[in-house]
């Protein structure tokens, strides 16, 4: 198995949630995407948060080889997750993803208490939205590039090579570093270390365009509250499963 731990700064648990519910509607369609199961509260053993079910329909994200050799019902994952913000954890078959957001530029290590043994085999990976070079040319698209986008309504921005350094001496602007451990397994013989590699890959990309964007739609979701939020979850819960529906009579059709 494959543990990696990826930081990368941000600022609002809102701004992640906003960015989560639109990121789900833009990757929704023709029949693939994210089908939300539950969105709900929770409460457990003193800890309280928020509880997602949701399906993720990937039978054209994978690699070929992939689709040749697994089961349909291996393409669609669930994923659940439990956002006790600033903990959160998400699982499923494949990949478990915890998540400890601190208020700081990422310099903590082992913030998710492993033992020394685990903790060696761990590959520490520091994200950097600013960076072009960590984007694939194929997901670059100009409006969603921090290094030159420039906030109307907070005045941040644009992000130059020194952000990172920069940002805690500013007083107006609030920071945090979102310490993501990526635990996959894959226990198929023949394919267990390339399909391991392949979700670690594809981990990193969608961390790094996801907080990209979050940063550029700040304008959006800066002045919303939770109650705005969980208004919005609904609305994108149904709409996903109106397109989902779409999407199965369509194919139906087609037959």
């Amino acid at each position: 198995f494959l543990i990696f731990e990826y930081r990368h700064t941000y600022e609002y648990q809102v701004g992640q949630l906003y960015s989560v519910a639109e990121a789900s509607k833009n990757e929704t369609g023709g029949g693939e995407g994210v089908e939300v199961l539950k969105n709900e509260p929770y409460e457990k053993d003193g800890e309280k948060g928020q509880y997602t079910h949701k399906i993720y329909h990937l039978q054209s994200k994978v690699p070929s080889f992939v689709r040749m050799l697994a089961p349909a019902s291996a393409l669609n994952i669930h994923e659940k997750a439990w956002n006790a913000y600033p903990y959160c954890r998400t699982e499923n078959f494949l990949i478990k993803i915890e998540t400890w957001h601190k208020p700081d530029m990422g310099q903590q290590e082992n913030v998710h208490g492993l033992d020394p043994d685990t903790w060696k085999k761990v590959e520490v990976v520091y994200l950097d939205i600013a960076d072009r070079s960590q984007v694939d040319l194929k997901d670059y698209k100009p409006e969603e590039d921090p290094t030159k986008f420039k906030s109307v309504k907070t005045g941040r921005g644009p992000l130059g090579p020194d952000w990172r350094k920069e940002l805690p001496k500013k007083t107006d602007c609030p920071h945090m570093c979102a310490y993501k451990l990526v635990t996959v397994k894959f226990k198929w013989w023949g394919l267990q270390n390339k399909v391991e590699n392949f979700i670690q890959k594809q981990e990193k990309r969608l961390f790094t365009n996801f907080h990209r964007q979050l940063f550029c739609w700040i304008d959006k979701w800066i002045e919303l509250n939770m109650d705005d939020i969980r208004r919005m979850e609904e609305e994108t819960r149904r709409e996903l499963d109106e397109k989902s529906s779409v999407s199965s009579l369509t194919s139906t059709s087609d037959l």
